[in-house]
């Protein structure tokens, strides 16, 4: 209220020419401005922004007052937003230059890391999960209502410097959904609100899960025949030679044998053949032929 009425109504473009005049003495010297600006009516076309804007319309503590702040935003009243770890600090144009602060509390060890875990080795690379070209999956995980990134109502605190004494005003809804645009340019800002590292969801690796002592995963008792239904054929050598050569002759009979291509014991069969083939006779050589050469008598 104004006096006893309404305050008189200002144009936009009045409003921002009066905000442009003040901006340099509210930021201080040396601070660029951070204005938001919408292009059309659609506040925000990519993944992380739309997931901001439905995340925060869920609430019904916020439904019934944030389109108040569209129209603010999309006439671009936001005229200064910045996202820090934890708050977001802006400037919006109304009947006068109002200061915004919205503070958002980290989010909790045990969350992130449960996110993490469900999200590992399911995020390709980080132009991925910036560009929000996620799996279902890993959707569902980072822009869940209770568990996901974004915040609860219970995890913001709003402050306006307006005379409305609403705890959320169109100032405030205005600056929500300037974060929506926001995002469209600089997703990472969304974690750096919640005070975590995105690389961390990218780097993440899936868990073994031990299935006994150790860390690597043991057979069943039963060995290869109960995992692939086959039955293997004994391998039975007799009488190995010793030294490295036929050690390695060994192995490698042993392995034929498995695989069905030889005998499993060709070696003794060799010498039993050996030994029942008759002695060759021992009688005069037949002298050679050499190329060119006469026979006798000639």
């Amino acid at each position: 209220m104004w006096g006893w009425g309404w305050r008189p109504y200002v144009p936009v473009a009045q409003r921002q020419a009066n905000a442009a005049r003040q901006l340099p003495r509210r930021l201080g010297r040396g601070v660029t401005p951070e204005p938001v600006t919408i292009q059309g009516v659609q506040i925000s076309r990519t993944f992380w922004g739309q997931a901001w804007c439905r995340h925060l319309e869920s609430f019904s503590d916020f439904s019934n007052r944030l389109p108040r702040g569209r129209t603010y935003v999309r006439n671009g009243s936001v005229c200064h937003l910045r996202i820090g770890k934890g708050k977001i600090d802006a400037l919006v144009c109304g009947s006068e230059l109002y200061t915004v602060v919205i503070r958002v509390k980290a989010l909790p060890g045990k969350l992130w890391t449960d996110i993490k875990r469900r999200c590992a080795g399911q995020i390709a690379s980080l132009l991925d999960l910036l560009k929000g070209r996620l799996s279902d999956g890993v959707m569902a995980v980072v822009t869940h209502r209770q568990r996901g990134l974004f915040p609860q109502p219970g995890e913001i605190t709003m402050q306006c410097s307006c005379p409305d004494w609403a705890v959320m005003c169109k100032h405030i809804a205005a600056v929500l959904y300037g974060v929506a645009a926001r995002l469209d340019q600089a997703p990472d800002l969304l974690f750096a609100l919640r005070g975590v590292d995105h690389e961390e969801l990218v780097q993440a690796e899936v868990t073994a899960v031990p299935t006994g002592k150790g860390t690597g995963r043991r057979l069943p008792s039963g060995g290869l025949e109960e995992i692939f239904g086959i039955e293997l054929a004994p391998v039975a050598v007799a009488n190995p030679p010793s030294g490295p050569r036929s050690a390695f002759r060994s192995r490698r009979v042993a392995r034929r044998a498995r695989s069905g291509s030889v005998d499993p014991a060709p070696p003794a069969r060799r010498r039993e053949a050996a030994a029942a083939k008759p002695p060759r006779s021992a009688g005069p050589k037949s002298p050679r032929k050499r190329a060119g050469a006469k026979p006798p008598g000639d």
